[in-house]
């Protein structure tokens, strides 16, 4: 998608994509509004990441405090169940995951658009990617294009979702970061591990799938170069 204005709003989780998406995003616009929600989410680790990173790049930075809004069954944000152990071969499985919470990219987006539209920006940023191994329906392009015409239509003011991750797999989105400058060497203070901890736990279906991605850019993750440093080995 073009871009149509100096202003934009990246949804930024702390994760790798929102990371990659948040130096994509501070290299296209002159001003960046990062914002992070905090919904009692298992891996609320990535609050900590998110604020370290931010504050790396140097954009403004919110948190918006929902609290426990998302019901249903994933270990996410039911702390009834477990995160579940994986392998590789568990990541070619384009089956939606039982980690899927109903409705939270539509609730992050709306709450962005909201946040966007009284901050006067027109740009939203957001790093769903419908080649990623979750089955996720909220990652795809026809719920990207939907929620775009929503927001528009309920705000009358046109919104612009960017989403450069959208058709890029885990080894290609490595490699743009790998190209953004100090885009790659954040990564090493980002949380993707659905457990929450650091050291990564590298058994869940985020860590592995994160792991694979690298793996096949024949790169070195700097997050677990620096959890190494951490345990001295």
């Amino acid at each position: 998608m073009a871009r149509t204005s100096n202003n934009c709003l990246v949804v930024f989780s702390g994760g790798q994509d929102s990371t990659t998406c948040l130096y994509w995003a501070r290299a296209k616009f002159k001003n960046v509004l990062a914002v992070t929600f905090n919904y009692q989410q298992k891996h609320i680790l990535e609050l900590t990441s998110a604020k370290k990173i931010a504050k790396l790049t140097g954009v403004k930075h919110i948190i918006l405090k929902i609290g426990n809004v998302f019901g249903g069954n994933s270990p996410l944000v039911n702390p009834k169940y477990k995160v579940k152990e994986v392998n590789l071969a568990a990541t070619a499985q384009n089956e939606l995951q039982d980690t899927f919470v109903p409705g939270r990219n539509i609730l992050f987006l709306s709450l962005a658009g909201s946040v966007a539209y009284i901050n006067n920006i027109s740009d939203i940023v957001i790093g769903v990617s419908q080649e990623d191994y979750g089955g996720y329906p909220d990652c795809r392009q026809a719920f990207i294009n939907s929620m775009q015409e929503t927001l528009s239509t309920g705000l009358a003011k046109n919104i612009t979702l960017h989403t450069p991750l959208i058709n890029l797999n885990k080894c290609q989105t490595v490699e743009l970061a790998q190209r953004i400058p100090e885009c790659f060497e954040a990564l090493g203070y980002s949380t993707t591990c659905y457990n929450g901890v650091f050291p990564p736990c590298n058994t869940c279906h985020a860590c592995v799938l994160r792991a694979k991605g690298f793996k096949e850019a024949q790169s070195i993750d700097p997050l677990i170069s620096r959890s190494l440093i951490y345990q001295n080995i």
